[in-house]
């Protein structure tokens, strides 16, 4: 996979996630209510710096794995099958209008600065963790194949799907959320799916001839 392909199917990938309603959803909207649109990428930057510390500790220690075919073999496995699960998920539940955005209104407890904020709601999540030991791992191994280049262009990517919809999240939420319609929403989670599941199908070919 090119440079390109894997900083844009990063950010598609890690946009799927980021639109699903659940506890960093959750608290940005509280918090972008009550401090403004500023805590979106705040509490990107707490979500991005434990990542980048997860990224670089899962680079150091594979990479003296990543020759070993099974190692990759069995990582694009799980991820495709993951992929695949979350792909189906989501579409079906697009397509019914079964997932909506005020899902993740509920308030959360204020007090914290949204960057530690945005690291504990994060590291708490157990969906957090189940991604990084599948899909993000898989990632890994594909760009550690081009080296620093290649890590640097999926973390990027990654990372720049997390602020973009996250922003958008707080902006709407501190302007009253007037621009962005229920179906606007389904219809981008059911192209989101649809590309999960490609890309799982890509995760498992690669796992079958590793």
């Amino acid at each position: 996979m090119s440079l390109a392909g894997l900083f844009i199917s990063a950010f598609i990938i890690a946009l799927s996630g980021a639109m699903m309603p659940g506890p960093l959803l959750s608290t940005t909207i509280a918090e972008s209510a009550r401090r403004g649109w500023t805590a979106g990428p705040l509490l990107i930057l707490g979500h991005a710096i434990l990542e980048l510390v997860l990224v670089i500790g899962l680079a150091a220690g594979l990479l003296s794995f990543i020759q070993k075919p099974l190692v990759t073999q069995v990582i694009a496995l799980l991820g495709g099958a993951f992929l695949l699960y979350l792909g189906y998920g989501m579409s079906r539940q697009a397509a019914a209008g079964q997932i909506r955005l005020d899902a993740g209104e509920k308030a959360r407890p204020a007090g914290l600065h949204p960057v530690l904020a945005g690291v504990l709601v994060s590291i708490s999540n157990p969906y957090w963790s189940i991604w990084w030991a599948t899909i993000g791992l898989g990632y890994l191994t594909i760009g550690l194949q081009q080296g620093w280049l290649g890590l640097a262009a999926f973390f990027s990517g990654h990372i720049l799907a997390d602020l973009a919809w996250y922003v958008l999240i707080a902006v709407l939420i501190a302007q009253g959320r007037r621009f962005f319609s229920q179906p606007v929403y389904n219809f981008i989670l059911l192209a989101c799916g649809i590309f999960l599941v490609g890309m799982g199908v890509f995760f498992i070919y690669r796992g079958l001839i590793a």
